[in-house]
């Protein structure tokens, strides 16, 4: 029997602002109409494998190729979906190269030189079963880290100008214990346990239900509001009173009320968040009328099999390394 999976695409930054999907609201900024309308080429078939091949080794690395075959949700295979995510992530990364023209954004000669040698960097580490494979030459590799480049660029210069800082209080992250009643009448008594001068909260858990008490990570919209209220306003080795949530009653414990470095991922993580949602406001628009899809005729010759022994995966590790996260 098939395992069903699911799984993340996980490209970067850019592959959230990538994964569009349209959100409701605007934004300060506003996309200008444009005048002329604008037929670009899509990828070839040789820079569309790059792409594919690198996911299909660099998932095969990490899962082995048992990964082909996990079952989604909606039945397709784990195959469907990433060559679907590929196709979306090309297409997607092409209307970008749009919107950068359109905004007039390009290139330093600097970033130009940069993306250059990680170009040639990539194609010269290319064993001769990857070239022949693919069929792709340097220039190829050069097209796809330029347009990939720009993209980055496009959303960090069309989210400049928004406010998205993230305070300490919203990214915050605190370690809790919790012990979980199906009534509030056992967990009233069970907190008279707790707070005995000198009890130990682990061992006073066990005793009221046979279980140790749950260790775990929280931050703020995690739980409930009447959850998170008592946890955060706890100082650490404190324990809170009764606490109904979701029909269930918890008497929690604060191990730490300050976990700095979950704490400082928490933020990051949001602040990207932000970046892309801001993002999506300005590119949902312009996506909707200069979308690029890959001709059927050239997605029909796109697959995995063959070329067992092309074994590149890493073009976006030579791109983050280069640029960073």
């Amino acid at each position: 029997m098939k395992r069903k999976s699911r799984w993340r695409w996980g490209w970067l930054c850019l592959a959230a602002a990538l994964a569009v999907s349209p959100f409701a609201g605007g934004c300060a900024k506003e996309v200008p109409s444009v005048s002329e309308p604008q037929e670009p080429k899509s990828y070839t078939l040789p820079q569309i494998m790059v792409i594919v091949i690198t996911e299909r080794n660099r998932y095969q690395q990490i899962y082995t190729d048992r990964i082909w075959e996990a079952e989604m949700e909606n039945g397709e295979t784990f195959e469907e979906y990433l060559l679907e995510q590929v196709r979306v992530f090309l297409e997607n990364l092409k209307t970008m190269t749009l919107l950068a023209k359109d905004r007039e954004i390009t290139l330093s000669s600097g970033e130009q030189d940069r993306v250059r040698r990680i170009a040639r960097n990539y194609y010269s580490d290319l064993s001769r079963a990857d070239i022949e494979f693919l069929g792709i030459s340097e220039e190829d590799v050069a097209v796809l880290y330029e347009d990939y480049h720009i993209a980055n660029k496009v959303v960090e210069e069309l989210t400049k100008g928004i406010d998205l800082e993230v305070s300490d209080s919203e990214a915050k992250v605190i370690t809790i214990r919790q012990v979980k009643f199906a009534d509030r009448e056992k967990a009233e008594a069970a907190l008279g346990r707790f707070l005995e001068e000198g009890s130990d909260f682990s061992a006073a858990a066990r005793d009221a239900t046979g279980a140790s008490p749950e260790e775990r990570r929280l931050g703020r919209g995690e739980e409930s509001e009447a959850f998170e209220e008592a946890a955060f306003a706890l100082a650490a080795g404190e324990i809170s009173s009764v606490v109904e949530s979701e029909s269930s009653f918890y008497v929690i414990q604060c191990v730490s009320d300050y976990e700095a470095d979950a704490t400082r991922e928490r933020k990051n993580r949001i602040y990207k968040e932000r970046k892309n949602w801001a993002f999506q406001q300005i590119y949902s628009q312009f996506q909707a009328d200069h979308k690029v899809p890959i001709p059927p005729e050239v997605w029909a010759d796109v697959t995995f099999e063959g070329g067992e022994e092309a074994e590149t995966s890493n073009f976006f590790l030579l791109y983050q390394e280069e640029f960073g996260d």
